[in-house]
């Protein structure tokens, strides 16, 4: 039906209106379009990684700390052990194999190996097991000494007299346990002993009632493990908690071995609680004196506690001061692997004599290890020996130190982790706090995850 005129002038207005509505929001997007700035191009992003602002201060070459040593080319070479503390000729029916786990910081290795040697535990019982990833590049001297995983093969081997064993790969401390616990199932062993690295030993020389050495008192303790009179079910004999320790093969392999999820700290918690777990005894034993060290003594001669002939005459103090000059100057080198230096320790030999028993060389070597001890405990990290090399860059199988030790503290963390979710508790006191073998990943977390219960 057509409109009408009247109702046509009553939509008039309504068009009106709307037509102007239009026209102002037009009239707005053409203002806006025409005040807007145009963005300018984006500037393109640096391409690549973007590398740490890193200022590491290279360490100065380490020192030669046994400088007899460097000048030899087998044992003949080195100062005889003290006559007190030389072992058998003829071996003890009994083995005494002995583990040493290394890794990083060769001077802490050698005091070691050179104080057992000393205080009379036979070379060819102690077994070096090289942990540090870098294949055969060690015993081809590949690596340099400021490199932290230097260790001098050819002077472990062919002048120490030791044993050295390669790991196909680097290993946990807890895998590196499981590896002498194996080796030990494989050669039929039904005990042996392993040691920390980062210690020195000695035998009781103030002990004379009668006097033993390290060594002998080590397989005092064999021996009562063995006697038909023994009957205590024993894990192991801790000699200084486990600075050194005797184990029951039978006993570690019955509880399945060391947790190899739980890598470092807190994976001896948790292998002597299950042992205690599971009614095995961890007693103490004594064998000499054994130092928690975290640096080398200036020069190993003085563990085989050699003194000047005629020590009272100055001209002889005087030749033996330029005897040893001599050695320091000549052990002046980059590298280990070099025995082509021409040996003066007969010079040495011939004018040095055994030292007396618990005499003054021993006390010297007492107070000495005991300063060293000291200075550990008073270092807020215990371990910081084990950042003191930093070298190596573009020798084979290189890794950052840093970076290296920065996972090394991750892996820690997570093994630490591992070890609370396993028992649901913090802390070393597992068996203490109620737990039992079988308990592992079975109970909730207990008051030790409260937060506020722990701080």
């Amino acid at each position: 039906m057509p409109l009408s005129p009247r109702s046509r002038w009553i939509l008039l207005p309504l068009v009106l209106a709307l037509g102007a509505v239009s026209l102002y929001f037009l009239r707005l997007h053409i203002n806006h379009e025409a005040r807007t700035i145009p963005e300018s191009p984006k500037e393109d992003k640096p391409q690549g990684p973007i590398y740490k602002d890193i200022h590491r201060e290279v360490a100065p070459p380490l020192p030669e700390y046994f400088p007899l040593a460097a000048g030899a080319n087998g044992p003949d070479d080195l100062p005889p052990v003290p006559s007190w503390n030389r072992p058998p000729v003829k071996h003890v029916p009994e083995s005494t194999r002995l583990y040493l786990g290394f890794t990083r910081f060769w001077p802490l290795l050698q005091q070691v190996v050179v104080s057992y040697i000393a205080a009379g535990w036979p070379p060819e019982d102690i077994y070096v097991i090289e942990n540090t990833g870098t294949f055969d590049a060690n015993k081809r001297g590949l690596l340099t000494v400021q490199n932290p995983f230097y260790l001098d093969y050819h002077r472990l081997t062919r002048v120490f007299g030791v044993n050295v064993i390669t790991t196909p790969s680097l290993q946990t401390f807890a895998q590196l346990q499981n590896l002498y616990l194996s080796k030990a199932i494989r050669d039929n062993l039904t005990h042996y002993f392993w040691s920390h690295m980062d210690i020195a030993v000695t035998s009781h020389e103030d002990r004379q009632d009668p006097f033993k050495s390290f060594y002998m008192r080590a397989v005092d303790v064999v021996r009562q493990t063995q006697s038909p009179d023994y009957q205590e079910k024993w894990a192991q004999h801790f000699f200084a908690y486990d600075w050194l320790t005797l184990v029951n093969v039978e006993a570690f392999a019955a509880i399945g071995g060391w947790d190899s999820m739980v890598g470092y700290y807190g994976t001896d918690c948790d292998m002597y609680s299950r042992l205690a777990m599971n009614d095995y005894k961890s007693p103490i034993a004594d064998a000499g004196m054994i130092y928690d060290v975290t640096t080398s003594v200036s020069d190993l001669e003085i563990f085989f506690r050699r003194v000047p002939k005629n020590k009272s005459k100055a001209a002889d103090s005087t030749k033996d001061k330029e005897q040893k000059q001599r050695r320091d100057t000549s052990i002046s080198r980059a590298g280990s692997n070099n025995s082509s230096i021409p040996p003066l320790n007969d010079d040495y030999l011939s004018g040095t004599e055994e030292d007396e028993l618990g005499g003054r060389g021993f006390l010297e070597l007492k107070e000495t290890l005991n300063q060293i001890q000291e200075d550990k405990k008073s270092d807020k990290y215990r371990n910081s020996w084990q950042l003191r090399q930093n070298g190596g860059e573009g020798e084979p199988y290189y890794v950052d130190p840093d970076g290296f030790e920065k996972a090394l503290q991750m892996i820690i963390e997570v093994g630490t982790k591992v070890n609370e979710e396993k028992w649901g508790h913090k802390g070393c006191d597992i068996k203490k706090a109620g737990l039992k073998e079988g308990d592992q990943w079975k109970v909730e977390h207990d008051s030790t995850f409260d937060s506020k219960l722990r701080r």
